[in-house]
């Protein structure tokens, strides 16, 4: 009994959402016990296009890609604040199009290599958070930034242009957010020593880019996603088996057991009618709250079925990612890699956190709520 609680325990500890996922799952089904309609829970196609953009992110990661070009940024840098800057914003760049917690999982460890081989470790917990932050909100203007985002693009059958539109004020706001909480850091000198070298691989790094657009283009819904999933699959195995080995399958494994606990959520009468009485209208708000319990994934999968209003959804599940430690799996891979480079330091981590996050999501829900959406103007 003891080595299975303590295999529980571990587990939970590696993978968090996935196991409060799991469990979720496991409970409705009793209240809904399986049947044919299960099949109908799963988003095939956000499945399949996570789990191409995932394959090829693998291949990148494993030629040292992301840490070769933005190495060339950061070590051209001199002081701190610019360092903070850069490694910030290339999290907020690179989460647009390798999703959040795939961004956080490549540039997290640069700023903690930058900060600690120039001896600014003091600066780490307010860096994590920013990249945190910037990692959440900067992956909000594209359909593949966010794995909610994809979801509710598929769902909901959005157009392209229509989803920035309505993205697009507050993702500006967040923008300015943080660089205002970037330009606060003093300018402290700082020289970067023992440089790990990493080759760069150029016809691998070609093959992969393509790779990645058939990815976006299955996103796009210009390639059929069984076909993306085909062609990208079949490359990966012949350029990097390894790669596959290294995708985030507990990441698949949450949005599935998540569609079960939303399909079987939407079949309990007695959520269904309180959900449908209550959330016409109050998309944003209860989006919003519903995140910091649930996570934003979940709320998104959840929540779509008991409103056609996708706009404030959309804009409530991803800014909804911010708040408590639980309210995006960004959140918990930070807090993961923080506590891995620095348990002393946690409690200065945890405050840092709260109070950025509980700043940034009160302002971008004012605004959201004032009606400034470009979307919600026309």
């Amino acid at each position: 009994m003891h080595n299975i609680m303590s295999a529980a325990v571990g587990a939970f500890k590696k993978q968090p959402v996935l196991c409060i996922a799991l469990l979720a799952a496991l409970v409705t089904c009793f209240f809904v016990p399986p049947d044919r309609q299960y099949a109908g829970y799963f988003d095939m196609k956000t499945l399949a296009c996570l789990f191409c953009t995932l394959e090829v992110v693998c291949g990148f990661a494993r030629i040292h890609t992301f840490e070769l070009a933005a190495e060339k940024i950061v070590h051209s840098l001199s002081n701190v604040r610019n360092v903070v800057i850069g490694v910030v914003f290339i999290t907020y760049a690179g989460s647009m199009l390798l999703a959040n917690d795939m961004a956080l999982l490549t540039f997290l460890p640069l700023g903690y290599f930058v900060l600690a081989a120039t001896n600014k470790k003091k600066y780490m917990a307010y860096t994590f958070v920013l990249q945190n932050i910037a990692a959440n909100l900067g992956g909000m203007i594209t359909p593949f930034g966010n794995p909610q985002n994809l979801y509710l693009y598929s769902y909901f059958n959005i157009d392209t242009a229509v989803f920035i539109e309505i993205m697009t004020v507050p993702f500006a706001a967040a923008f300015l957010l943080i660089a205002l909480c970037c330009i606060v850091i003093p300018r402290e000198p700082m020289h970067l020593e023992n440089r790990e070298e990493y080759t760069f691989h150029k016809s691998r790094t070609v093959v992969y880019s393509v790779l990645f657009v058939v990815s976006i283009l299955g996103v796009l819904r210009v390639i059929p996603y069984l076909a993306c999933t085909a062609i990208v699959t079949a490359a990966m195995l012949v350029l990097d088996r390894k790669a596959l080995k290294d995708v985030n399958y507990p990441l698949l494994a949450t949005f599935a057991a998540f569609f079960v606990f939303s399909g079987n959520m939407a079949r309990i009468s007695a959520v269904r009618e309180t959900l449908m009485n209550i959330l016409p209208g109050r998309e944003l708000a209860i989006g919003v709250l519903c995140c910091q319990v649930m996570s934003n994934v979940p709320t998104a999968v959840m929540l779509s079925h008991f409103t056609k209003a996708y706009s404030n959804l959309l804009v409530a599940v991803n800014i909804g990612g911010l708040g408590t430690p639980i309210a995006s799996l960004a959140s918990l891979i930070t807090l993961s890699e923080y506590r891995r480079r620095d348990r002393e330091g946690m409690k200065k981590y945890v405050l840092i956190f709260g109070a950025l996050n509980i700043t940034f999501l009160l302002i971008l829900f004012v605004i959201q709520s004032a009606g400034l959406s470009l979307y919600k103007m026309k």
